[in-house]
């Protein structure tokens, strides 16, 4: 089970799909079901990042059965994170909402930042998607209010806030916030985000030569979903 995570991380998603479906079966045959739900939710996310959407979504509900009502929260808020994820991917944005409004419900409960900031981050990716950018403001703020330990998440609620406007031509705000972003990453060395970032400010560069053009969405949603890649296990 936890090779499965391993390879995940390294973007090995076959080896980890493999790993987890053998831990799965041998936690089924000792009869430990909880166990078997901990590695059908790891099962879940490898077949996501492997693009395989309906399987992932079996593996996830499969996992929801399988655990108790009381003593497994942080699971039962994993699965409907990685459902929330395979909705978004499959276009089902009103199921995509409902198992991310659960799985906040859950770690506000629970007061858990670091999920609570992952969960409000990915939902204002999608909200942003979805041209609500009202709504994408109000997640991105309460991301925001879960980083007072990660100068590292606040950089990605940062290069966030700049896209989102960005897409609505606030071009100088975004060019602004962008620029914190990149310097939060550049002191943490976190060499990539810089990068991001710096790509992100060619593109404003273009937006005030040539007003009218903003990210796609399909771009937003491929970049800014690495991020939270980091953070698969909420």
């Amino acid at each position: 089970m936890e090779l499965s995570g391993a390879h995940q991380t390294i973007g090995l998603y076959k080896e980890g799909i493999n790993q987890a479906k053998e831990a799965s079966e041998i936690f089924e045959r000792l009869g430990h079901t909880v166990s078997q739900a901990h590695c059908l939710i790891k099962l879940a996310w490898a077949l996501y990042w492997g693009g395989q959407f309906d399987a992932a979504e079996e593996a996830a509900f499969h996992a929801i059965e399988l655990l108790p009502e009381k003593g497994q929260q942080f699971q039962v808020c994993d699965s409907n994170r990685v459902l929330s994820r395979i909705y978004r991917s499959k276009g089902d944005t009103e199921k995509a909402i409902h198992h991310f409004e659960v799985a906040l419900e859950i770690a506000s409960t629970l007061d858990w930042p670091d999920a609570l900031f992952w969960l409000n981050h990915d939902l204002a990716v999608l909200l942003h998607h979805e041209g609500r950018f009202d709504d994408a403001h109000a997640h991105i703020e309460r991301a925001k209010s879960h980083t007072a330990n990660s100068p590292y998440n606040l950089g990605c609620a940062m290069e966030l806030q700049a896209r989102v406007w960005h897409g609505q031509h606030r071009v100088e705000e975004a060019k602004s916030e962008v620029l914190h972003a990149a310097d939060i990453f550049d002191k943490l060395g976190a060499e990539g985000a810089v990068e991001r970032c710096r790509g992100f400010l060619q593109k404003i560069e273009t937006s005030l030569a040539a007003p009218g053009q903003s990210d796609s969405n399909c771009e937003l949603l491929r970049i800014l979903l690495f991020p939270a890649r980091i953070d698969s296990s909420l």
